[in-house]
């Protein structure tokens, strides 16, 4: 997980890694990318888990998420000049509880974990 400032709520929230997919990316390599930015872990194998349409009224793109395994911490984060980034390591059961209490709100990290919990509760373990 990561600690982040953003600036449309003036607030540090508690997400996973993500980011935009330059041109040329795909979602995958997208992923990868903003992983090594965001908190300098590689990982051996992304698994796509999930898409969504984060706003079809107004937009047509397209929010992927990935689960990361099999990861190594191989240098320090390089976040970009207007990111200010920790990262936090946190065990997944904490998860629920902290998106119940409200402290991880933001509605795509939200998503990524909905499609995280409805795998491992239909007996798709994703480690």
């Amino acid at each position: 997980m990561i600690k982040q400032y953003r600036h449309g709520s003036r607030k540090v929230t508690l997400e996973i890694p993500g980011g935009l997919v330059d041109p040329g990316d795909t979602p995958e390599k997208a992923a990868a990318r903003e992983l090594m930015e965001e908190t300098g872990y590689q990982a051996e194998e992304l698994v796509k888990i999930g898409v969504v349409n984060p706003n079809p009224a107004l937009f047509n793109n397209r929010c992927y998420t990935f689960i990361a395994r099999n990861i190594q911490k191989i240098s320090e984060p390089m976040p970009d000049q207007t990111e200010d980034i920790e990262v936090v390591l946190m065990p997944i059961s904490n998860i629920q509880e902290l998106i119940s209490k409200g402290e991880i709100d933001h509605a795509m990290v939200i998503t990524a974990f909905y499609w995280y919990f409805s795998q491992n509760q239909q007996g798709l373990k994703i480690p």
